[in-house]
């Protein structure tokens, strides 16, 4: 739905490697298009429907200059986008901004969380520590999305997508699930008040979710 994009404006007249880098990702809603597709290609609609605060007009020059920028491919025969090695390199960037954004006073959790921010946000907020040694498939459903945590027992968390395999699955919008990851109340709670579903392992569930802490 893109078509080249001039992105050849400087924004940051520096040498320095970041103002580069903020030249390439720096410009309103990028890095948050970028973070939409970095666990699974994705439509245009698909990417809006995961970013409510953006216009088409604004998300078709986005994906135009990160196209252009060698971070996004559009595929014209089946409309998806999907991020290139380069894009993928911007996980550990969109991780170090969920930890600082944590300690950061004014996060409003009740704002909208789309299924992939949560997924990405919870790779990064992980109780290293408390998940070594670990070892657990968690399943989550959203909606047309579904995907696997691994706990591999070196105390991080990676994500995939996929439909089957999870020791337990949970199942929920965006915000039903990150309060059951990140709230205080018991994943049975959650449950009995139907904000999400759960199947499989609920002991091994609960276990899961209290590796997780937003501070």
């Amino acid at each position: 739905m893109t078509d080249r994009t001039d992105i050849s404006r400087i924004r940051y007249d520096e040498g320095c490697l970041a103002a580069h880098a903020l030249n390439v990702v720096g410009d309103r809603w990028a890095l948050l298009v970028v973070r939409e597709l970095m666990l699974v290609p994705r439509r245009f609609q698909a990417i809006r429907a995961g970013l409510p605060g953006i216009t088409a007009a604004v998300l078709t020059q986005r994906l135009g200059q990160l196209t252009q920028a060698g971070v996004v491919t559009h595929d014209r025969a089946t409309g998806l986008y999907a991020l290139t090695p380069s894009g993928q390199g911007l996980l550990p960037v969109l991780q170090a901004m969920c930890r600082w954004g944590a300690l950061h006073p004014g996060h409003d959790p009740s704002r909208f969380i789309s299924p992939t921010a949560l997924m990405i946000s919870m790779t990064a907020m992980i109780d290293r520590r408390a998940a070594q040694g670990l070892r657990t498939v968690a399943g989550f459903r959203s909606g047309t999305d579904s995907f696997l945590m691994r706990l591999e027992g070196d105390g991080g968390a990676t994500v995939t997508t996929g439909a089957e395999g999870g020791d337990f699955w949970l199942e929920g919008d965006g915000n039903a699930l990150a309060i059951a990851v990140y709230g205080p109340m018991p994943l049975t709670g959650s449950i009995a008040s139907g904000a999400i579903q759960a199947q499989g392992d609920l002991t091994a569930a609960q276990r899961f979710i209290d590796l997780f802490r937003l501070r």
